[in-house]
């Protein structure tokens, strides 16, 4: 009888086990893929007006961040893998919007990040100065996080700067849409998986008790897919007002 027991507890084991693993997969992954259909989309249009390039700032500043939050407290290691993983995302989705603006443009005129024009921040020409400031930016981090790290206010806040901009992750792409008037080119295959995806890693983040900032971040995140889903909705039908 005890024996029954045993393996009956093995088998539960085992199959949660199965289900942690699955889970961590997922939040390593599960957060690059909402990006898949949006990189299609501006293949297929050849266009990127409809994808706001801000949301690769927010979530490359959020995630080396992150990193450096977790070498000063040290929370799951598939929250680390999954900011690295992010990072090379977003790196994927600039070199495409720079390959297509570049193919696109009539002018011959460049924006560099060297001509230190703040009107065309983060609108540069070329792919090398997107990775140039995301170096500078991380030396920087390296340095403060190198001199503050024995200070658990500073790890805190650090913590809390990245959950923070990870929240907004949302919020260039609402004001994109906002400004245009309309969401066409915005995949909205994307804004859905992130809105599955917010939802499964503040589950995630609860469950198995990460830091509050995480959860916070989440739920944040989740008001925000909202809101873009309605503008799709509203100008949808605004759309058709006007053709009708």
């Amino acid at each position: 009888m005890d024996g029954e027991v045993l393996m009956q507890e093995e088998d539960i084991d085992g199959s949660w086990t199965l289900l942690s693993l699955l889970a961590s997969f997922l939040m390593v992954f599960g957060g690059s893929l909402p990006y898949l259909p949006q990189y299609q989309e501006i293949q297929r249009i050849s266009n990127t007006e409809g994808f706001s390039t801000r949301v690769c700032l927010v979530l490359l500043i959020a995630n080396i961040l992150r990193i450096f939050f977790w070498i000063g407290k040290q929370f799951e290691l598939t929250l680390l893998l999954q900011s690295v993983v992010m990072i090379l995302t977003m790196f994927a989705m600039l070199h495409l919007c720079c390959t297509v603006q570049n193919n696109n443009q009539v002018s011959t005129k460049q924006h560099r990040l060297t001509d230190l024009n703040f009107h065309y921040f983060w609108k540069w020409s070329a792919f090398e100065d997107y990775l140039l400031f995301c170096f500078g930016f991380t030396v920087l981090c390296a340095v403060v996080t190198l001199l503050l790290l024995d200070s658990a206010v500073f790890v805190e806040t650090l913590g809390s700067l990245a959950v923070m901009f990870e929240a907004m992750l949302g919020i260039p792409q609402l004001l994109q849409n906002f400004h245009n008037h309309s969401t066409k080119g915005m995949s909205v295959k994307m804004v859905l998986l992130w809105t599955a995806g917010d939802v499964f890693k503040t589950t995630y983040f609860i469950v198995n008790e990460s830091p509050a900032q995480f959860w916070v971040c989440g739920s944040v995140q989740i008001l925000i897919d909202v809101a873009i889903l309605l503008q799709v909705v509203f100008y949808n039908q605004d759309t058709r007002v006007k053709l009708g």
